[in-house]
């Protein structure tokens, strides 16, 4: 984790599917920056999964893929994982 907090970039992708999905960009950014668990994408090593419960929509858990690797970290995509609910 950087140690300030980085001005987060999202693929045109991530863009889409918080837009159309509502999820609040806040709620992205809570989870990058103070995530419950973080871990690496298997099939990809540039890529890592950041994973919060959110409380205001009865702890549903949202997932945020990022590539870390660059130098400015890219939101790859945002997803409520239903495999992860009740496991944070």
């Amino acid at each position: 984790m950087p140690s300030e907090p980085l001005e987060l970039e999202c693929t045109k992708h991530a863009v889409d599917v918080i837009e159309e999905r509502r999820i609040p960009v806040e709620w992205v950014e809570r989870v990058v920056y103070e995530p419950e668990l973080r871990t690496p994408d298997p099939p990809d090593h540039e890529v890592e999964r950041f994973y919060r419960t959110i409380p205001e929509l009865g702890d549903r858990v949202l997932r945020v893929a990022m590539n870390t690797r660059s130098t400015d970290w890219r939101v790859i995509s945002v997803f409520f994982d239903r495999n992860m609910r009740g496991k944070l």
